[in-house]
């Protein structure tokens, strides 16, 4: 993989995780565009990297966040900080069934299936305008929400719907704050990603390649960079009710796909 290609991929990482447009469907589009020829153990590689780096860039984020949580949690008392754990846990199950049952299946749709990416992302779109339009609360996540979330997280797992688009939006529009929506979208995933680099590590299913090191340094910098903008960006966005935009993005760039894919 050419050094400016890895660049490439890990912004376009870094920015999609956490911007509500998709980060698996604007890498499949990515990888087409530029052409990825690399052997399908080699992708899986970068795109562990490249997820690790947005990993790390979320816990940056919300380091203060977190070490409270931690704190709370070693009070070994049943408090909003058990609890918040403990819904994360929840919102957890749906993906990882999804994970360990369907896997196979699933990284059949992450083959450079385009079309499939653009419809997705069309869907991405019309959740995004609903939750836009939702009105803001106070309301904190319930252990009830908490699981809904969790589907439609792991729903995300599809390429060109968005887990992020897909969790806030749903969150939104089941009454919650759209402040507290976001954080618990974004810490949520945390978990999840290195759960799943643990499992390929421990699976021998990753393969490493001495000659790649550049390129997959240079991806891990550019996504955790890239992360630290968009997590930032997107949060105050969430605010404001800006996810329209968004939604205009998410048809325009499906649309493309699709026209793509057909041409």
């Amino acid at each position: 993989m050419e050094i400016i290609d890895a660049i490439i991929l890990g912004i376009i990482q870094g920015l999609t995780e956490f911007l509500p447009v998709s980060s698996s469907g604007h890498l499949e589009i990515g990888k087409a565009i530029l052409g990825d020829n690399s052997v399908p153990k080699e992708s899986l590689l970068f795109t562990v990297v490249l997820h690790f780096a947005t990993a790390l860039s979320t816990m940056v984020i919300f380091r203060k966040d977190i070490l409270l949580i931690i704190k709370g949690v070693l009070k070994f008392e049943w408090n909003e900080d058990l609890q918040f754990i403990s819904k994360i846990a929840l919102s957890m199950l749906p993906a990882v069934i999804v994970g360990v049952f369907f896997e196979e299946e699933l990284e059949q749709l992450f083959n450079g299936n385009i079309l499939l990416v653009g419809c997705m992302l069309i869907v991405t779109a019309i959740l995004l305008f609903l939750a836009d339009k939702a009105k803001d609360t106070q309301k904190k996540v319930s252990f009830s929400n908490a699981f809904v979330i969790g589907i439609s997280q792991a729903i995300a797992m599809l390429p060109g719907i968005s887990r992020s688009g897909a969790t806030i939006s749903t969150s939104v529009l089941l009454g919650n704050d759209k402040t507290k929506a976001a954080r618990f979208s974004f810490l949520m995933v945390v978990p999840l990603i290195f759960g799943k680099i643990a499992k390929d590590l421990l699976g021998g299913e990753l393969t490493y390649d001495s000659s790649n090191v550049t390129a997959l340094g240079v991806g891990f910098i550019a996504a955790f960079v890239a992360g630290l903008f968009a997590c930032t960006w997107m949060i105050a966005l969430v605010k404001k009710s800006k996810l329209s935009y968004f939604a205009i993005y998410c048809v325009v760039v499906g649309l493309i796909a699709i026209i793509w894919s057909l041409v």
